[in-house]
């Protein structure tokens, strides 16, 4: 009982773990069972087994009166919560994305990986890229039957954003492209601040910390998987990917670095298309803490919606991504 009760790390509010190896959580624990019909949307969602020995599972969610005649495009959504709490059956996610199919008109696959500290980095990653090749693999009915594979997005929040940009990465050294990528205040850091407000000092040794918790202890804070500065410039300029949406908030601790990585890739040498949006007066994924009603809420989504509805017509190696993944 003693060993059980003696703490080994203290990140609260998002965890605790204690020298036991017990886990206790503080946040995103609520879930939501998936439904047939989304009273309010008309969107109906599903669980998905990807691989049921690792264990990776998704919830699916498909806009309501899917085309007969044509396909919808696919969004691989990655959940935030610094790779240690949330799931994507969380009632932080459910309502977002919910209304994300509904009005983009996507087809969802919001990926539940693994969490650490149980499961360190790459742990998530490698789930993550696991559902990239199950939703090329056309695995599950509502993809084979509705999913469009020329126009595949990846999209997350916070870690969720920076596991997308890994998923890119990936996809582009192995050859492969998806039509777009949005990164909603994502996860980046590094051992030397960027900007000149001083706005990341208070958190730097929390953060530090956390990220060592996080990774196993092996990663420092300008790897890369932290810290995309430290992509190699040939890495950086084959980003898997066709366009590229960067949303960051004024208030957020993180907003220097998404703004670096639009500085980033706009001199990388990458030929792709980039933009950047800023909330102003808001911080770190307001947009999941607040009613959907907030006008800034509804901004981040309608240039969310804006961004995936952009050249509907206009897939990119979708049929090459297919049969490498198949």
């Amino acid at each position: 009982m003693e060993t059980d009760s003696a703490i080994l790390h203290d990140f609260s509010p998002l965890f605790r773990q204690y020298k036991s190896g017990r886990v206790e959580r503080f946040s995103g624990t609520t879930t939501v069972f998936p439904s047939p019909l989304d009273p309010t949307t008309g969107v109906s969602s599903k669980l998905a087994v990807i691989d049921p020995f690792t264990p990776v599972s998704a919830c699916l969610y498909l806009p309501p009166n899917p085309p007969s005649t044509s396909k919808l495009p696919i969004l691989l959504y990655f959940h935030g919560g610094a790779f240690c709490i949330e799931s994507a059956f969380s009632q932080t996610y459910h309502p977002h994305l919910t209304s994300l199919a509904s009005r983009a008109r996507l087809l969802i696959v919001s990926v539940d990986y693994r969490l650490a500290p149980e499961h360190p980095l790459p742990a998530a990653y490698d789930d993550c890229w696991s559902a990239v090749k199950w939703v090329f693999s056309r695995a599950d009915p509502w993809l084979a039957l509705f999913g469009d594979l020329r126009q595949v997005f990846l999209a997350g929040d916070s870690a969720g954003a920076n596991i997308a940009h890994r998923m890119a990465v990936r996809a582009g050294l192995e050859g492969f492209g998806f039509e777009g990528m949005a990164l909603v205040h994502p996860y980046f850091w590094g051992s030397e601040a960027v900007g000149s407000e001083g706005r990341e000092e208070s958190w730097r040794a929390w953060m530090d910390g956390l990220w060592r918790a996080v990774s196993g202890g092996g990663k420092g804070m300008d790897d890369a998987w932290i810290n995309p500065a430290a992509e190699g410039e040939e890495t950086v300029a084959r980003l898997g990917c066709r366009r590229v949406l960067i949303c960051v908030a004024e208030r957020d601790p993180m907003r220097e670095r998404g703004r670096a990585y639009w500085e980033m890739l706009k001199s990388s040498g990458w030929r792709g298309e980039v933009e950047i949006v800023e909330t102003e007066g808001e911080g770190h994924v307001f947009h999941l803490e607040k009613a959907e009603g907030d006008v800034k809420v509804r901004e981040l989504m309608d240039d969310l919606v804006t961004f995936f509805t952009k050249d509907r017509e206009k897939g990119w190696e979708g049929d090459r991504l297919a049969n490498d993944c198949a």
